[in-house]
């Protein structure tokens, strides 16, 4: 949840919302985490898993970790420079506003375009473009054309990319991985971004310091981390191709139009009582933890400054502190919490995050607050692995497209929502006061949403849900549905 933020694009940070590393993603690897046993469904004999599902898991995450690496190298490299060079949280506000709101118009359509076309395309097309606007961004700076705006244009592009790519992404995984093995290869998923956002952080700093010292700190420095997103942009998309992915429904085979499946995915979450709620917690989570954790590095380069190539390093290390603790947590929940209540570990983390921003604003010292935003990074997975298994488990396939482009609406207002607060503000109040503030209103928020009724009865039936014995989430939809009115499923 530092700075570099934009699942989904992070995390998620969003989230937040998709890579491998080749220890843990070897075949070996991941089956010993998952059962690879082909054709043996839920042990009973039903429900036989995907032909060669394994292998596709292994790919996708692959060519996703290749494309990610790319694409965090320059978020993090980008948001560096807008803090070191201007360190004013109007700027903060505006790289929120362009890096997160045209994800939130596109993922309208993109949920609808998840659920007809073929998602891989969906992803493929997606990055392409991303890669094409990176690649011209980086010619025309070439030139010596180096406005600000440029930069919030790709941002904006970027954003509006990640808005078809994340519920294409969020929805291929549970296509292609056996419904009894989606915590956990969502967990290792997790776990892997993580050990990529360790490295990404590092390389961005050696890069950008070395690019830096040779320009002069000039927006020039980011030329060389557009050329290697473009190139593991590329090579993304090259493995993601190999990989055969079938289409849930084809447009061509839908009677109704694009307007009729949005109007139906609107409706389906407007009266689905529990997919509503546990959006209402996303946006919580995003409006009072998301928006102000973004301005750590701005907290970090004002509270405890040490000259510009010391705070290039200091802001790598506080992402790399995030990233570690990511890392962990996403083993955690893959190893040891697979089989823990899906609400439980959202409620818990939840209250976390309120707990960790009051530590980050009251923390008296660099270490400390390195700690803290450790800690921080340590508790993103309790909350958002759980999160989308949960929402995997319980919308039917057909829907999930769509279900996973508002939960990108979601996350893309409410973000930048918060950062217009919370931007402006740190101009004219301590940044301390503001994570305090966000953390006391987050314990607040959260326990209102679990001790009201519509909260009391998410609970019970995210635990209903979880006895359902075929895991099948048609039926666990239907479940969850009459746990939450209040009848026998």
């Amino acid at each position: 949840m530092a700075g570099a933020q934009s699942e989904n694009e992070r995390d998620a940070a969003a989230a937040a919302s998709i890579p491998p590393s080749a220890a843990p993603l070897g075949a070996a690897g991941l089956a010993g985490s998952v059962d690879a046993t082909p054709g043996t469904g839920d042990g009973t004999g039903e429900n036989p898993d995907p032909p060669h599902w394994l292998r596709k898991v292994v790919l996708f995450l692959s060519g996703q970790t290749v494309s990610l690496l790319g694409s965090m190298l320059v978020q993090y490299a980008v948001f560096w420079y807008l803090t070191i060079e201007y360190r004013s949280g109007i700027y903060m506000m505006l790289a929120a506003l362009f890096g997160f709101l045209p994800q939130a118009v596109v993922s309208i359509f993109g949920g609808v375009w998840a659920d007809r076309h073929n998602r891989k395309y969906l992803i493929m097309g997606a990055d392409a473009v991303i890669a094409l606007a990176t690649l011209a961004l980086a010619l025309i700076m070439m030139t010596g054309y180096d406005a600000v705006w440029l930069l919030f244009a790709v941002m904006a592009v970027r954003s509006a990319g990640a808005g078809i790519q994340m519920p294409a992404v969020s929805a291929l995984i549970p296509q292609i991985t056996p419904t009894r093995n989606l915590i956990r290869v969502n967990g290792i998923n997790g776990s892997i971004q993580s050990a990529m956002a360790l490295l990404a952080p590092a390389a961005a700093g050696a890069i950008y310091a070395w690019s830096s010292a040779a320009t002069g700190g000039t927006a020039a420095s980011l030329i060389p981390i557009f050329f290697i997103d473009v190139v593991t942009a590329i090579i993304g998309i090259g493995i993601l191709a190999f990989i055969p992915v079938g289409t849930v429904r084809r447009a061509s085979d839908v009677a109704t139009g694009y307007f009729a499946d949005l109007v139906d995915g609107v409706r389906y979450i407007v009266h689905h009582a529990f997919v509503r709620w546990l959006l209402i917690v996303f946006a919580i989570i995003f409006l009072l933890t998301v928006a102000p954790s973004n301005l750590t590095p701005l907290m970090l380069v004002r509270s405890f400054p040490a000259g510009e190539q010391q705070d290039v390093v200091n802001l790598a290390v506080l992402e790399i502190a995030f990233s570690v603790g990511m890392m962990l947590g996403g083993i955690l929940v893959a190893s040891f919490f697979a089989k823990r209540s899906r609400i439980g570990l959202i409620v818990v983390s939840s209250l976390a995050f309120g707990a960790l921003s009051i530590g980050l604003g009251l923390s008296s010292s660099i270490w400390m607050f390195f700690a803290f935003m450790f800690l921080v990074g340590l508790a993103v997975p309790f909350f958002s692995t759980p999160s989308m298994t949960l929402l995997q488990e319980t919308v039917e396939p057909e829907r999930q497209g769509r279900v996973f482009g508002f939960v990108g609406i979601v996350m893309a207002v409410a973000m930048p929502l918060g950062m217009v607060v919370f931007g402006p503000l740190a101009d004219v109040m301590p940044i301390e006061l503001l994570l305090v503030a966000a953390g006391i209103l987050t314990f607040v928020v959260i326990g209102l949403a679990v001790w009201l009724p519509a909260g009391q009865r998410a609970i019970a039936a995210a635990r209903k849900a979880s006895e359902v014995a075929d895991h099948d989430p048609a039926v666990a939809a239907a479940t969850v549905e009459a746990a939450m009115h209040g009848k026998e499923a």
